[in-house]
């Protein structure tokens, strides 16, 4: 696999996800509550708070978090799957 290939691979998950994660909070804010609801914005945050360095001239700032919901883990799923159908 060349270099560009994986590059584009590894972009189009990452838009899947966010994309995913987008439509997933849009729907559920527009289902009534119950089961579906819970389904769409439920999500699990994986990753940690920021945390501050400051030296006297410099000050760096680090955090990372991922939100991952349904939708956004269904259509990195159908991403996964529309690659292996075409490129492999």
């Amino acid at each position: 696999m060349k270099k560009r290939e994986l590059t584009f691979i590894i972009v189009a998950l990452l838009l899947g996800a966010v994309i995913g994660g987008l439509i997933g909070d849009i729907i559920g804010t527009f289902l009534p509550a119950g089961a579906a609801k819970t389904v769409f914005t439920k999500a699990i945050v994986i990753g940690f708070d920021t945390v501050k360095v400051d030296f006297y001239a410099i000050s760096f700032t680090f955090g990372l978090k991922l939100k991952i919901n349904f939708m956004s883990m269904l259509v990195v799923l159908l991403v996964i799957i529309y690659f292996r159908w075409w490129y492999i």
